[in-house]
């Protein structure tokens, strides 16, 4: 079966609500088992990679243990052939009680259906 660049879109708008709903199940059936997550923040000029399905999982588990009414919206995406880009705004409060809206972007590749990477920029609103 051909993955066009519709299946591949509706593949990101389905891990974008998987991840408004904290819904690690159904942002992680869309992963590869070898997926990549490049976090926005780290010690490397990428900031922190992750590798493996289980490890990408835990990063993003770790996301919504650090903001636990974190909530994605206004966002849009678009793809071509087996890369994709996603624009959304991240609203709010860590554990330790700091509001955070962020406006950012992940840059992602496919293999068939399936997301190899996942790449995260940040534009952190200071108020």
């Amino acid at each position: 079966m051909a993955i066009d660049d519709a299946a591949r879109l509706a593949v990101l708008r389905d891990i974008t609500t998987g991840f408004d709903e904290h819904d690690l199940d159904r942002i992680m059936k869309h992963f590869s088992d070898d997926a990549v997550f490049e976090s926005p923040r780290g010690p490397d000029p990428w900031g922190r990679r992750v590798a493996g399905r289980e490890a990408v999982r835990d990063a993003f588990a770790a996301r919504f243990a650090g903001i636990p009414d974190v909530r994605y919206g206004d966002d849009e995406h678009f793809v071509s052939g087996d890369r994709g880009a996603s624009e959304w705004t991240l609203r709010g409060t860590t554990t330790d009680g700091q509001r955070i809206e962020v406006r950012g972007c992940d840059l992602w590749t496919f293999s068939g259906g399936r997301v190899v990477k996942k790449d995260s920029y940040w534009k952190i609103r200071e108020v």
